[in-house]
């Protein structure tokens, strides 16, 4: 039976493979599958099942590891703990490799055309297509690990419903989750760099990732008509075999997957922990049931916004994380701010405060959201331990001595390791 609104849940955090000494990226996570495979003389496999819930498995690039929920989760409570429980053992795998998991959206100087390693066992046609087609030797494919929030609908009217409050959150989600100030060696001026070389990963065929912010598309009829048969069609020539014909080819910030009857949020960058994700994840849960409840704005209001309005508010939170000044009114209005203007730091401590009871459920959501919202996005976390300040300007670039940034994101690898949250020191 299909699962109606917010009876469940499902969470896929990614992390990447480092060396233990350098923090360079390492092309293991087949090893990793393959020490823990039920069947020793299975080939390795692309995933598998785990301790208290939760699964292993590959992604495209073979120095990153997915962690996910095997089945739906019915509440975040005790599920970072789950998670933490295999970070561990991952690490314990990994230590005889002289390798350790590194947490964060981007690795800070990874060389994707030199050090990209596309997954080479079983399924590989499928990731093989994508870079035949895309060429994954850049950042938006090679460098990026995310979290991925999956929320359940059971027929069209729920997903009319949650699709228009998705749509609404989205452009928000960087100002709370944004983990990547860094990409090449540099600090860009830009809080979420992950998102900003996502957008532009499909450039040869823009239909697979649109605008980013899906259209405001709100049954599966309309849905397929006007998202999914264009980018199947811009697909054919480059895919004659139809390896990429598939649900999970749209590359949009949050896509309907109707095999399974979710829209799966892609847009929250991976945190410094498991209890920093599902805290954020319970959080954004929280704000969709009110948006849903029509707390703020009515439900014809939400299903009302344009792409390019949307578009705008996600662009400024990708560069400016928590700090952008978010200036359309209305959409501040619909959110409950009646104010011309608002931080998106301050919009965010006005939603939690208001869906605290939801959003707080679990003990494991209280500390590391308030944390967040005191102490700022792990980008800026990130952005003040490397330099001591935050940089001058929007936009401004910056070369930080490695070792500076080796110490930083060494110590990012210990909070994940011990599941703390990271203060700049």
């Amino acid at each position: 039976m299909p699962l109606h609104l917010f009876e469940a849940f499902g969470v896929e955090l990614e992390y990447m493979i480092v060396r233990d000494q350098t923090l360079d990226v390492m092309p293991a996570t087949d090893q990793v599958l393959h020490a823990v495979a039920a069947d020793p003389a299975e080939p390795y496999p692309t995933e598998v099942d785990r301790d208290h819930g939760i699964s292993w498995s590959n992604e495209l690039a073979l120095h990153v590891l997915e962690l996910k929920t095997t089945e739906p989760s019915r509440g975040f409570h005790g599920l970072a703990d789950r998670f933490a429980r295999n970070i561990a053992q991952i690490n314990q795998t990994l230590r005889p490799l002289g390798a350790r998991l590194m947490p964060s959206a981007m690795h800070p100087w990874m060389n994707p055309l030199t050090e990209m390693h596309l997954w080479p066992h079983d399924y590989s046609p499928v990731y093989e297509t994508f870079n035949r087609i895309f060429d994954c030797r850049g950042h938006g494919w090679a460098n990026l690990q995310s979290v991925h929030l999956n929320l359940p609908f059971a027929d069209d009217t729920e997903f009319a419903k949650l699709h228009a409050a998705v749509r609404l959150i989205l452009p928000i989600l960087p100002a709370i989750a944004a983990s990547s100030p860094m990409m090449d060696g540099r600090l860009t001026g830009l809080m979420d760099n992950r998102l900003n070389v996502y957008q532009s990963n499909a450039a040869k065929i823009p239909s697979v990732s649109g605008r980013v912010i899906p259209e405001p598309v709100y049954s599966r009829t309309d849905y397929e008509q006007v998202i999914l048969a264009p980018m199947y069609q811009d697909l054919a020539p480059h895919d004659p075999e139809g390896t990429l014909r598939f649900e999970w080819a749209n590359a949009r910030g949050a896509i309907a997957r109707f095999d399974r009857n979710a829209i799966e949020i892609r847009v929250i960058d991976v945190q410094e922990c498991p209890a920093a994700d599902i805290a954020i994840c319970s959080a954004v849960a929280g704000v969709l049931q009110a948006i849903i409840g029509q707390r703020w704005s009515e439900l014809y209001t939400q299903q009302a916004w344009s792409v390019e309005s949307l578009r705008a508010v996600f662009l400024d939170c990708v560069r400016d994380g928590e700090a952008a000044i978010i200036r359309d009114a209305a959409y501040l209005r619909a959110l409950g701010i009646s104010d011309k203007e608002c931080s998106a730091a301050d919009l965010w401590r006005h939603l939690v405060g208001c869906t605290r009871p939801t959003a707080d459920s679990d003990s494991d959501a209280r500390s590391p959201i308030n944390f967040i919202l005191h102490h700022g996005t792990l980008a800026r976390r990130i952005t003040r331990a490397i330099v001591g300040h935050d940089l001058p300007r929007s936009g401004a670039i910056m070369t930080p001595d490695r070792n500076r940034v080796a110490t930083v994101y060494r110590a990012l690898c210990d909070c994940l390791a011990e599941g703390k949250m990271f203060l700049t020191p």
